[in-house]
């Protein structure tokens, strides 16, 4: 297991990762990691992402008061959200707050991103809505986002940003990644005469390709809020968010070779 330190010098370079690729400007975003029930690491307020050192990063409790802080350094004023996160989701070990430039523009435009338009996204995100907006600093924020935590890894937050979350800081890093790149080729896909869609039976086999890899997380392969409330589910998957489809056998392992070799998964 990985030294409270050593957790320290990932989220600095993790905070570098996502200020070098454009995700934040200023001191915008924020980093967390859960060390156990009680603790939780933090970026501080007020500091650019991509120039920390560990003697930057704040210790809280679960309710976001102060551990541990050096100098005048405090946690970021959006603790309040990781903490929500870490409330209802425990099986979450850190979240990432970033204002990724594509994702941030479907953010602020009100637009969720929803379309099945590539196996990896579909895989690993399902889909993203969006948490209606909240005044930043306040418990707005976090009550938004609360009512998509049963459902996904990856929110975003309207007119602000996106929220990603996982067992580890680099997998919700990862997603990250994953949310600005599928909203990227959504973006430039539409430029070009509108994404070509995958069908409902595709979306399904990428669902089962998702539940033979066992990956953790909320995701609507595993449950589709919509499907429960009656409404049309996810990804137009009639209704099958919640069970195992028929999918064929020789397609599915297919495809499931294929998605491996782009995940790294092989």
């Amino acid at each position: 297991m990985a030294s409270e330190y050593e957790i320290k010098k990932q989220i600095c370079e993790i905070g570098k990762r996502i200020y070098d690729r454009n995700m934040v400007a200023a001191n915008d975003g924020n980093i967390s990691v859960k060390l156990n029930e009680n603790e939780f690491l933090c970026t501080p307020t007020g500091v650019s992402k991509g120039f920390m050192t560990p003697e930057y990063i704040c210790k809280v409790d679960r309710k976001g008061n102060v551990i541990q802080a050096n100098g005048n350094f405090r946690p970021s004023s959006e603790i309040k959200m990781h903490m929500r996160v870490y409330e209802k989701r425990p099986d979450v070990g850190a979240v990432v707050h970033a204002h990724p430039t594509f994702a941030t523009s479907f953010a602020i435009a009100g637009i969720p991103l929803t379309q099945p338009i590539m196996p990896e996204a579909v895989i690993a995100l399902g889909c993203v809505p969006i948490a209606k907006y909240g005044r930043p600093s306040t418990d707005e924020i976090p009550d938004a986002v609360e009512e998509w935590l049963p459902y996904y890894d990856a929110v975003l937050l309207e007119s602000h940003g996106a929220l990603t979350f996982s067992v580890d800081l680099l997998s919700a890093y990862h997603k990250m990644e994953s949310v600005e790149f599928y909203a990227e080729l959504l973006y430039k896909a539409r430029q070009l005469g509108g994404p070509k869609e995958f069908t409902p039976e595709q979306v399904e086999q990428l669902y089962e390709i998702r539940r033979r890899f066992g990956l953790p997380g909320k995701h609507p392969a595993n449950l589709c809020p919509n499907e429960k409330a009656g409404k049309p589910s996810c990804h137009s998957c009639s209704g099958s968010c919640g069970g195992h489809g028929e999918a064929d056998e020789a397609l599915v392992a297919e495809i499931t070779k294929k998605v491996m070799e782009q995940l790294n998964l092989k």
